[in-house]
């Protein structure tokens, strides 16, 4: 949201100096600004088709644009003078239509990760463009202008809609959030990782090698334009980029160079002269305690905004200082001599936007409000600090150290379903940043959400659902989400939810799995029975969630005797023939480890035909699938040799 704030202040300047105040333009300069008006609506009505994440919301912005030409077209063909109060009107709608074309172009066009990752703070902006075109509106001199009173009542009414627009509370698409949050934390050997990515890249139009290079120009660009802002929300768009990459078998930073430098396209930089961080040439790096390097300002950026972990490794940093790589930097110098490639200028970095007494007095005014003994009172905060939280980092940040974790989280225990439900997703909002999970965990808010996730409404326990998900990123809160009997109300979602529903559940399943107590807790619970469901119902898109949860399940003698039935035997074989190529890998990997332990399930395997299939997949399935499915013939094949 400050982001977009900056952009429109930077347009706003830009408008000023090109056309002045109105005193100062001439007549044909007024009528030049309502042709470059009606020229805007033309070019983003061209624009074929938005990013999937903000489609809907482009196509209404366009379509009320739209709606604006008779009167721009009426004020063009005015024969008499424009009145100043017209033209101030004129002058606000270049503004908005400004900062309106520059967000649809970002939208049509951008960097498909950081709408969406930052698809809240993309949504503000949309608001920000309906405030501001609500506000050019207001004072329009129709009788002046000789606008008609049917055209009046149409321009009323439209800028009513955008008054709304601003106001509306938008429905987070929680799927997404957590199919990112999955792919964001997963490590590189985790089996959800390959699943979630291979879902993504598919969501996201990013699954082809063009689409990926497209994608790297424009992250490349974004990268850019931060120069050093947002390093928290910049690092999680690199690390998912270099994610997709890695997975369509692309190296991390190809043609990633810096935007300053697109002269040189002939040049490629070493991928070892680019900063991890930026992806951009290195003129001071160092070496932090992992051995990694980086360009020291962009780590120090880093620190200071609180992070202790290497980006690159995701290992804690066990000391913050650094060590200059003299050998890289030398390297970096003789490359550019001998290249004549001109090293960029450092620009001193901007100083830390701090908040105003006035935003600083809102939130705290709002938390205030939280312990008020009037219902309504207490709603109202609770609603506007759960659509704040989605915002922006910054917003969320302002909240907690304006101390508004200890409040939420006794509302969780609030006797009123809608205010449970805001707090336990505001919380939900506020865990997204790192440092926040641990500030929430000190609350104790484990047990309240659990109670909330049995008994609350439907957006509630899915929300609940989602918030155990985030929470347990930290190993002890895995540990007590077990304890306090959490996991069989995810069980019942995941088995009676809604499709929504039923992803939270298994999301926030699958990482309580990794704690040998939950999965002892989860097989008590009789988590295999909706797994094997979700296998069979393919359209649901969960098969490789369920898959790799069972694959933990595995591990464990109870998990294996559930798992060893005939038809759930016959269902692998079946995903192993049909399934997509993720399928087919994350099933043999299933029957694997089901064979290893019980060679009997694997002669089933073979009564029901599975042999030609491995065989398929061990020369042409993914890496893995081939993998496993060596591994498993050679079992097999010595299960042959056992007179």
């Amino acid at each position: 949201m400050a982001k977009a704030q900056e952009n429109e202040h930077e347009e706003a300047v830009t408008v000023e100096e090109e056309f002045g105040s109105s005193c100062q333009t001439s007549p044909q300069d007024k009528r030049e600004l309502v042709r470059e008006l009606i020229g805007v609506i033309q070019t983003v009505g061209s624009y074929e088709e938005y990013r999937k994440s903000q489609r809907e919301e482009c196509h209404n912005l366009v379509e009320r644009l739209k709606l604006l030409l008779p009167l721009l077209v009426d004020i063009r063909d005015f024969d008499g003078q424009i009145p100043e109060s017209g033209i101030e009107c004129l002058m606000k709608l270049k503004k908005a239509f400004s900062s309106a074309k520059k967000l649809l172009k970002t939208c049509y066009c951008g960097s498909k990760i950081y709408l969406a990752l930052e698809t809240e703070a993309v949504m503000g902006r949309f608001h920000s463009v309906y405030e501001r075109l609500s506000q050019a509106l207001e004072g329009m001199p129709y009788d002046e202008l000789g606008i008609s009173d049917e055209e009046k009542e149409q321009v009323e009414l439209l800028r009513l809609q955008f008054r709304r627009a601003k106001k509306r509370h938008d429905t987070q698409d929680m799927e997404l959030t957590m199919d990112l949050m999955v792919a964001l934390s997963a490590n590189n050997d985790r089996n959800v990782d390959s699943a979630s990515i291979d879902r993504l890249g598919h969501k996201l139009g990013l699954h082809t090698v063009k689409e990926l290079k497209a994608e790297t120009i424009s992250v490349r660009k974004v990268v850019g334009e931060r120069k050093g802002r947002h390093a928290e929300g910049t690092q999680k768009i690199i690390d998912l980029l270099n994610k997709f990459r890695r997975f369509a078998g692309l190296e991390e930073t190809e043609a990633l160079m810096p935007e300053d430098h697109e002269k040189s396209t002939s040049l490629a930089i070493p991928s070892e002269f680019l900063c991890p961080i930026t992806l951009e040439i290195m003129t001071d790096p160092v070496i932090v305690s992992t051995g990694q390097t980086y360009e020291r300002e962009n780590i120090q950026q880093l620190l200071d905004s609180n992070c202790r972990t290497c980006p690159k490794t995701g290992q804690s940093l066990e000391h913050l200082s650094f060590t200059s790589n003299f050998a890289l930097k030398n390297l970096i110098q003789q490359w550019c001599e001998k290249n004549n490639f001109q090293l960029p200028k450092k620009q001193p970095p901007p100083k830390p936007e701090s908040l105003s007494v006035e935003s600083e007095g809102k939130f705290l005014s709002l938390i205030q409000d939280l312990s008020s003994c009037h219902l309504e009172v207490q709603r109202k905060a609770v609603t506007e600090i759960r659509m704040l939280s989605k915002e922006n980092p910054e917003n969320r940040t302002s909240i907690v150290n304006s101390g508004g974790i200890p409040p939420l989280v006794q509302l969780l225990s609030y006797p009123d379903s809608r205010i449970q439900e805001h707090a336990v997703t505001a919380l939900l909002n506020l865990s997204i940043d790192e440092t926040n999970k641990r500030l929430i965990s000190e609350e104790k808010p484990i047990p309240a959400i659990i109670e909330i996730l049995k008994n609350g409404n439907l957006g509630a326990k899915e929300n609940s659902a989602a918030a155990l998900f985030s929470l347990s990123m930290l190993d002890e809160n895995k540990e007590a989400i077990g304890s306090f009997n959490g996991i069989p109300p995810l069980i019942d979602l995941l088995r009676n939810g809604t499709i929504r529903g039923k992803k939270d559940a298994i999301t926030a399943l699958f990482n309580l799995c990794f704690n040998e107590q939950n999965v002892s807790l989860a097989t008590e619970a009789g988590i295999v029975a909706p797994l094997f469901q979700l296998l069979e119902k393919k359209n649901l898109d969960m098969v490789d969630e369920a898959l790799s949860i069972l694959l933990l399940l595995a591990t464990h003698q109870d998990g294996r005797q559930e798992m060893g039935k005939l038809s759930f035997i016959e269902t692998l074989v079946n995903l192993i023939r049909d399934g997509t190529p993720k399928n087919k890998e994350c099933a043999v990997a299933m029957l694997h480890r089901l064979s290893i332990h019980n060679s009997n399930l694997m002669l089933a395997a073979l009564q029901y035909g599975v042999y030609e299939h491995l065989v398929e997949i061990a020369d042409s399935g993914t890496d893995r699938g081939q993998r496993k499915a060596k591994s498993l013939l050679q079992l097999m094949s010595k299960a042959e040799q056992i007179p």
